[in-house]
Formats: C-alpha cells, structure tokens, sequence
C-alpha cells in the first residue's frame, strides 16, 4: 500500500471521496465489460452494480471492496472470479484509477475484487480535508428540494416522551440533507384545529378555574383537557373510585358528544368558539416552542392543520370531480384496491379528517416549495394511513413527488411496555430533560470529585449537565435503528463509556485539551502547505477513516437512518482513540508532530460536526 510502484512518479489527484470516485470507476468498466460482450449489462442496472463497492469487512483485505462478479457471473454463466479478473482488467485503464489506488490483486474467494488507496494520494485528500471548512465532504451534485415534516404534536396537550423520537430524528435528518447540499424545508404540522381543541373548548365553557388561567394559562389548560379526556374515556369501574369523576359524568352525560359539537363549531366559524381558540394558540405555543428551545430544535415553518382548513373543501370536491372518493352512507371516502378500508375524508355530519388536511398540505407543497420529496417521520402504526395517502395522492395527480413514511418503532420502559410513569400516565417531554438533566449534574459531578476537581464554577456546570444531559437522550434515541423499539434507560445512555453522547462528548472533550494545553494555534495547522506523511498503520487508519465521513452521510440519506452516524462517530472515536494512546503527540518530533496533531485536529473538528448534524451540542471540557 505504499505507492512507490511503477506509477509512483504521477502526481497523485485529491478527490472528495474515494467511494464515490471508486464507483463512478467500476460502472466505466462495467460499461466497457458489457461492450465488449462479455457479460450483457443494461445502462440502469449500472448504478446498483456500482453500489456494491463498498468498506471491506476486514481491514487486512484492503480498503475497499467490490462483489458485483458474483452476480454477472451467474447471469453469464461464467466463473465468478474470471469475471472479477475481466473487470479487473478493465478498471486499471480507466482514467486517473492508477493515481488514486492500487494496483489491484487477484479476486479473493468466489470474486471479491479488493482495492487498496495509494498512500499518496490518501496523504493528499488529508491535507484537502484540513484545509477544507466542509471537513472533506462535498455537497451533492444535484442538489433538491426535500420537505420534511417532523414532530407534529397536538398543541393542545403537553408534549410527552412519545414525541422525542419524530422531533430528534427529523432534525437529524434535516440538519444531515441540508449539510449535504439539499434545500431543506422543515414544516412542523401541529395539530391546532381538531377534537383537542374541542375538548379544551367545552372544558372552559363547563370546567374552567379563571384565576387558574390567570396564574398559569398553560397548567390550566392542561388540567381540562386531561380531565375531559378522563370523563369522556371513564368506565363503571373507574367511576366508583372517583366520586369527582362520577359526579361530572352525572351533571355531564354525554361529553363525547358535546365536544365534538364544539369542534364542529369551531370549524364553521363560530365566534365565540373561534374567539377562544385565538385566545388559547398562543399559549399553547410558547409551551411547545419553550420545550423545542431546550432541544435546540427550530423549523423554516410551521404551518398547522388550521393553515389548510380553508382548503379542505375543495380537496373533497376535485376528488370526487376525478371520480377518485365517492359518497358512501353519508361520508366520503377514496377506495383503493388491495385495502380492506377506504380513505375517509369526509364524515357524514361534514367534518373532514388527518387525511384530507394531509393531501391538502400535500398539494399546497407541491404547489408552492416544488420539492422533488416530502419526509413524513412518524410513528410506524400509521404505515397504513399513510400508504394510502400517498396512494390517492398518485391517483389525483401528484406523482411527481416521491413521498416517503420515515417509520419509527415504539419508546418503550425496560420492562419491554410503553414507557410511562409509575402510576402509568405518559411521561411528560420536560420532566424527562429534566431527569436527564439532573442525573447528568450528578454523574458529572462525581467524576469531577474522583478527578480532584478541575475548578469549574457552577455556570460551567449547568451548561455542561444541560448539554450533556438533553445530549444523552437524543443520542441513545438516534443510535437505535429507527424501524426498531426503543428502550429507554437513563443508566445506560449517561455512560461515559460505550456507545454514548457522553462518551463521544467526552472524545470531542479530549481531543480540545490536546491543544488548549499546548497554546497551538489550530487555524494555523489548517493553513498549512505542507505534506502528510502517514508513517505508521495506526495514522493511516486514522486518516482512512475520517475521509469516510461523507460516505457515511450519503449512506444515512439513502435510507434515513441516522443511527448509521452514531456508530460511525464511535467507531471514528475508537480508531482515535488507539492512535493517540500508542503514538506521541505533543512529544513527538519534527513532521510527525504536526502530522499527528492535523489529524487529532480534524478527528475533533469531525467528531464535532457529526454531533452537530444529530443535534448534539459539545462542551470544551468534562
């Protein structure tokens, strides 16, 4: 891997990325393999292929891997590995591959076909990615226009520990696109406009406590919905134990009922109803914007089911013009094939329902921000709303835009159930950063006693544990693969070792004393002109690794899986960590200090910006 064959005398080429370089590489030869008949390729099965080069599995085999020879072997008829031999042949004449990578070996096993960076020319795309304040990585080639619509809480009520997983995960996922080069529009659809606005509604008509209100607008409005909700849900059983209840119930028989007459009134514009609701809104949303504030979390929009209510009619309307919903017992409803249940989107008293707000937002997106793909991030149980909201929305015309359900499992106790409180309620979004909070103050504040102490004063503290603590429960949420449950343990996602925001805050942490203990001038080190000498393995695989941060980027939009960052960051964290506990840095001598102190420079820049993208903040020291 040294470089120093026949072609070392080429200057090497310092490109962005050396899978994607290496990719665009393999599809000419696969092209030039297919034109020369030895395998039959068709043009749009070149880009898949392609995507089969990916990091090897086991470092000792190279840099790089490529299996595709296994599959055009088998169509062909042929041996695996005398194909991998053919495209061999092909890809070493491809232009600028000799300068980039190794002369490629013989194919391993049934036709692995390993590749190999030249150490020049990854001694290059280092320094590039010093100089660079993008760190290495390149905004995408064809940039687009991506609307993501994330955490949606119903701003009547409290937000609860069930709406952590679409806030924290869209934002990633915004904040990643938009890094990457994309126009990312971010639109939080809250639910300001149905039944829980009723509900709150005929509580203050028939429930309210004025003085209540005045003291704390937002705790009173919480007490009634709550207590609406729990007359309208309330059974026999539950009665008997709860004579305040009973009581109500009695003077109040038909709750149900009477909100849902409030709601609907509401909707047609009743003054009084609509006086109230503009009274209630901006409450309600100071209490969510104050929680979204602690999360660091902002959106370009927020434009409510209120926002589309003038427009619900007239979705109703085309579709049933198009021939697509049609009236049945009263309602209105699209019925799409291969679905046991219409698309509801009209009942019969004529209030409209989630989906006609949602393909109203639809078409008014597409209308007005033009984009080539909306991100819904929701809970998974609503997979089948929204596979027939996209559905109808096809069928009405709007098949232009790729809509995507980013589907997300369950938060759930270490019980395995639902998390919720001891006495069974949802657990409230705020009382849990507080609890992360707190136990991130203690925690933080015994190591810093084991530690002699390190003079922090209590400003510092607070920060740190706010940081750390808000830190520790978006990251354990976002290292989880998305499709899957959740389970929530405030021990295990506030350690400091493992795969953790603390851990890797701590690394961030680390790599920032290096320098403030030395006084060196890091802007300086990033101006640098001189080479890197990657000497030793541990460098190398140092430098290979941090070059790899816009693959793995590219890897997180292809599925929307940011849990693919947090274990790149720990991993990225471990290789540093080996390289600086083998190898001298501040001790070291001429060249090789400061090659070792670029890349502890770009490892902590890395680390940071990757914490940034998942919405992780990072502090100068633990």
């Amino acid at each position: 891997m040294s470089g120093t064959d026949g072609d070392s005398n080429r200057a090497p080429v310092c490109l962005p990325s050396f899978r994607s370089d290496l990719r665009r590489m393999f599809r000419s030869a696969l092209e030039r393999l297919s034109a020369d008949g030895v395998v039959s390729i068709k043009p749009e099965e070149l880009a898949g292929l392609a995507a089969e080069v990916r990091k090897t599995a086991d470092a000792k085999f190279g840099d790089y891997s490529a299996t595709m020879a296994m599959a055009l072997a088998k169509r062909a008829g042929l041996q695996p590995r005398a194909v991998a031999m053919e495209i061999i042949a092909r890809i070493e004449s491809v232009p600028g591959f000799l300068e980039r990578f190794e002369k490629p070996n013989e194919p391993v096993g049934p036709g692995f076909i390993n590749i190999c960076v030249r150490d020049d020319a990854l001694a290059c795309a280092i320094v590039a990615a010093v100089h660079d304040p993008r760190v290495g990585v390149v905004p995408v080639e064809r940039p687009e226009t991506i609307v993501i619509d994330y955490s949606s809480p119903n701003v009547a009520k409290p937000m609860h520990v069930g709406h952590i997983r679409s806030t924290v995960i869209g934002d990633s996922l915004a904040k990643i696109l938009r890094f990457r080069g994309h126009n990312t529009i971010t639109d939080n659809h809250l639910g300001d406009w149905g039944t829980q606005f009723g509900m709150i509604v005929w509580g203050w008509k028939h429930l309210r406590q004025e003085d209540h209100f005045t003291a704390d607008p937002t705790a009173e409005l919480s007490r009634l919905y709550r207590l609406v909700r729990k007359l309208i849900d309330a059974k026999p059983e539950e009665m008997a134990c709860d004579a305040e209840v009973a009581a109500l119930v009695a003077h109040h028989p038909d709750v149900g009922r009477a909100v849902l007459a409030e709601t609907l009134k509401l909707h047609e514009g009743d003054a009084e109803n609509l006086a109230l609701w503009e009274q209630f809104m901006p409450v309600c949303r100071a209490e969510i914007d104050r929680i979204y504030s602690r999360l660091g979390v902002a959106f370009d929009h927020t434009l409510g089911e209120s926002f589309y209510q003038p427009f619900l009619a007239g979705v109703v309307a085309e579709l049933l013009a198009q021939g697509l919903a049609q009236e049945s017992r009263g309602a209105t409803a699209v019925f799409l094939d291969g679905y046991e249940t219409p698309l509801l989107i009209r009942k019969a008293d004529g209030a409209f329902l989630y989906a006609t707000t949602d393909l109203a937002a639809i078409k008014w997106r597409v209308e007005h921000w033009h984009p080539a793909r909306i991100l819904y991030v929701v809970d998974h149980r609503q997979g089948q709303h929204f596979s027939q909201l996209f559905a109808t929305a096809k069928l009405w015309g709007l098949g232009g835009v790729e809509l995507v359900h980013v589907a997300f499992g369950t938060v759930l106790g270490e019980d395995g159930k639902p998390f919720k409180t001891r006495a069974g309620d949802t657990v409230g979004l705020e009382s849990l950063l507080d609890e992360g909070v707190m136990r991130a103050r203690q925690i933080l504040g015994n190591s810093d006693e084991g530690r002699g102490g390190t003079g922090m004063g209590d400003d510092d503290r607070r920060h740190i544990a706010e940081t750390v603590g808000i830190g520790a429960i978006k990251y354990a949420d976002l290292a989880q693969n998305r499709t899957t449950d959740s389970v929530f343990s405030f021990d295990k996602m506030l350690q400091l070792t493992g795969n953790t925001a603390a851990y890797m805050q701590y690394a961030v942490a680390r790599v920032e004393g290096i320098f403030a203990k030395a006084g060196i001038d890091r802007q300086q080190l990033r101006t640098a002109t001189q080479a890197v000498r990657l000497a030793d393995r541990r460098e190398r695989t140092l430098a290979l690794e941090l070059l790899r941060f816009g693959e793995v980027l590219e890897d997180v939009e292809a599925d929307y899986r940011p849990n693919l960052l947090t274990a790149w960051l720990y991993d990225l964290a471990g290789f540093y960590s080996t390289f600086y506990d083998a190898l001298p840095v501040l001790k070291a001598a001429g060249d090789d200090r400061n090659n070792r102190l670029m890349l502890c420079d770009l490892t902590g820049r890395i680390l940071r910006k990757g914490l940034e993208l998942l919405g992780i903040g990072t502090v100068e020291k633990m």
